[in-house]
């Protein structure tokens, strides 16, 4: 892939899935072909997948390797050893912190792509635009995407559960 093209996703994991499963109607997200729909519609070469602390289960390690498997680099949250179990995932401040070291370190990379409704983005969104380095930000859903969204132009932003993206990315 040409530098021209290369764009990075940030997935909020904890995000996606609650905007998608516990939605009316609920979906699920197939993560390869999501993958796959963001390297071809938006040019991405990396797509990291943000996830909080998960509690140990049965199916957590299925998780983590489904979506490794379908080409997402994952990323945990740290959290204090007393907090485990007590916080929800709360990646904001990593993915901010990622993609804003990524432009101090002054990497080759094109554009962003963030996957939330999240409003505690509003802020990283507006300077990523200001400086040409924000393709989309794509919301899960319509329903809870944060209303700090509302002023951002058409061409930053789709959802998820628009019948033709859901067409193409649900499992």
């Amino acid at each position: 892939m040409s530098l021209a093209l290369r764009n990075i996703a940030y997935v909020d994991g904890q995000n996606l899935y609650m905007g998608t499963t516990k939605n009316s109607p609920k979906w699920t997200v197939n993560l390869a072909r999501f993958r796959i729909y963001l390297t071809r519609k938006y040019n991405v070469e990396d797509a990291y997948y943000y996830l909080g602390y998960v509690q140990e289960g049965a199916n957590i390690e299925k998780l983590y390797e489904s979506i490794q498997k379908a080409g997402f680099i994952l990323v945990f949250r740290e959290h204090n050893s007393a907090m485990l179990g007590k916080k929800k995932g709360n990646v904001d401040a990593d993915i901010i912190f990622s993609i804003m070291k990524r432009l101090y370190l002054k990497e080759k990379f094109n554009r962003v792509v963030l996957v939330s409704g999240d409003g505690d983005y509003k802020m990283l969104v507006d300077f990523l635009i200001e400086q040409n380095k924000f393709e989309k930000i794509l919301f899960p859903n319509r329903r809870y995407r944060s209303s700090l969204y509302k002023s951002i132009d058409i061409k930053y932003f789709a959802y998820l559960d628009d019948a033709d993206i859901k067409r193409k990315i649900k499992q």
